[in-house]
Parts: C-alpha cells; sequence; structure tokens
C-alpha cells in the first residue's frame, strides 16, 4: 500500500482476476482499521467488478449493467484510462487561442503526457527569436503551429496499451530495459524499452516511458547535448526500477555517439567541469 498510494488514488495491476478480489478485500479491511472508507474502485475485467457492492464502485458504474453496456472511460492519476479497451489515450479539447506564444503554450499545456509521448518545438524557436507572450506569430511559424494545431484533434484516436505484457502473454523468462538517448541542436531525448521473453520465447518489446528536452537558448556543443541525453537515460532508468515490479532486470543503455562513449571511459584526464558534472 506505501508503493501505490498517491495522496488518495491507489493504482496496482495484479493477475489472475482472483487476486484482484482478494487485494480489494484485503485493502479495504486495512483502511477500515484506521477509520477510512476505500471505496469507487473499478477493474477493467467485469469479473472483477461483478464481486464489488454497488455502492463501492466507481460513480460510472453504479447504474451500468456490466453484462451489457460498455466500460467507461475514467480518469487514473490525471491520464485517460479507457477501461473496456484497457487502453491509455490522451482527452484533446482545442480551444480558440490567440496566434501569440501565451497562446500556444496554453493549447500545449493542456495534453497532459506524463509518459512524454508528445513534444513541441514551436515554443522554444519564438523564445529564440525574442517574441513577446502576446506577440503574433510570424511566418512560417504561424502555418507550421496551424497545421501542428489541427493534428492535436487527431491525438483523441490515438491508444496505447496499458498492459506492457500481451494478455496471452506467458510467465516472463528474462526481462531487459533498453534506453536510446539522442540530440540534435534543438532537441536531446530518451525513450526505455523492456524487451520481455516468456518460457515460449515469444518477445515483446514496447514503449515505456520517453523524455524529451529543449536544448538550451544559449548554443551548446551537440557531443554535450548527447551527454546530456545519456544522463537522462540514466535518471529514467532509476525511475523505472523502482516502479516496475520485475526481477533480475538486465539493463542496456545505447547511444550513436562515440564521443559520449569516450567522455565515459577517460580516466586519463580531467574533463571540463560540464562534462565531468554529467559523467559522475
Amino acid at each position: 500500500m506505501k508503493n501505490v498510494f498517491y495522496v488518495d488514488d491507489c493504482s496496482k495491476s495484479v493477475s489472475p482476476p482472483e487476486a484482484v478480489i482478494s487485494l480489494i478485500k484485503k485493502t479495504k479491511s486495512l483502511c477500515e482499521k484506521g477509520g477510512f472508507n476505500l471505496h469507487k474502485f473499478i477493474s477493467n475485467h467485469k469479473a472483477v467488478i461483478d464481486t464489488i457492492p454497488h455502492k463501492d464502485r466507481s460513480k460510472d458504474l453504479q447504474d451500468l449493467d456490466i453484462t451489457k453496456g460498455i466500460l467507461p472511460v475514467e480518469r487514473a492519476l490525471g491520464v485517460q484510462w479507457c477501461v473496456e479497451s484497457d487502453t491509455l489515450q490522451f482527452r484533446v479539447e482545442v480551444k480558440d487561442k490567440p496566434l501569440a506564444r501565451r497562446g500556444i503554450l496554453s493549447t500545449v499545456s493542456f495534453v497532459f503526457d506524463p509518459l512524454g509521448m508528445l513534444h513541441q518545438i514551436i515554443l522554444q524557436e519564438l523564445s529564440r527569436d525574442g517574441a513577446d507572450w502576446d506577440d503574433k506569430v510570424p511566418e512560417p511559424l504561424r502555418s507550421r503551429w496551424e497545421r501542428r494545431r489541427a493534428d492535436l484533434a487527431l491525438l483523441s484516436s490515438l491508444k496505447i496499451p496499458r498492459c506492457y505484457k500481451p494478455e496471452r502473454f506467458g510467465e516472463l523468462k528474462s526481462v531487459e530495459l533498453h534506453h536510446f538517448s539522442d540530440a540534435s541542436k534543438d532537441t536531446y531525448a530518451q525513450c526505455s524499452y523492456p524487451w520481455l521473453i516468456d518460457h515460449s520465447d515469444q518477445i515483446h518489446c514496447p514503449l515505456v516511458m520517453a523524455k524529451s528536452r529543449f536544448a538550451p537558448l544559449k548554443p551548446v556543443t551537440i557531443p554535450r547535448l548527447e551527454l546530456t541525453a545519456a544522463l537522462v537515460s540514466v535518471k529514467t532508468s532509476s525511475i523505472l526500477q523502482r516502479e516496475l515490479e520485475y526481477d533480475q532486470i538486465t539493463e542496456v543503455y545505447w547511444t550513436d555517439s562515440k564521443v559520449v562513449i569516450g567522455y565515459i571511459n577517460n580516466d586519463a584526464r580531467r574533463s571540463h567541469v560540464f562534462v565531468a558534472n554529467r559523467v559522475q
């Protein structure tokens, strides 16, 4: 319970359904000992929902006939969760905002994206050009933003499987975490994939997390940005090691920069402070 509660929200994945039912009963009983009524339960498995009293179900499930109705879309820690298809998705409501730096930031920030699936670079270009918050966006950035803004509506149809293991995937034989990092003059980023192999030698490799950052407005060399991206990979790894409940994870870090490899392996001479701090 210490690991899966965030304030008053509990999010936990277990299998099979019998384990979920047992977990709900034990957790609710434990909370009652402290005077807390744990309720508003929801599950993507209808057999689990059927065992939960109506008063303890999520609000959208209390009047729903689960044998006939379609399970609703819920919010799990701010993320849209389509319970019926067990996928995560984006809620996009594009409103008319002034074509200025302030309006663009408002529109981009409205899309909640904790997994790092999206990235907008136009704001950085406006900052680099010294645009004020309410200045009109100049061409050709104006045309690019209008195309991006129209594309935002398409995010509503993007569905990302919540579970990293496919439904018929067997018991795991080995787990590897592969972290890729890269950089350009405008941005640096990383993405992490678990490489899952079951006892039937089936392989599955979903995207688990990504991070993207703008390059500083003050020019920084590409090798230094590549090193900074590698550092983001290491920090992301520490998060995933803590949150993923896999045993004996093997980790592999990937970079296409030989300079970064040289920085890390260098023990012959001292590096500049910028490099030394990140290598450390």
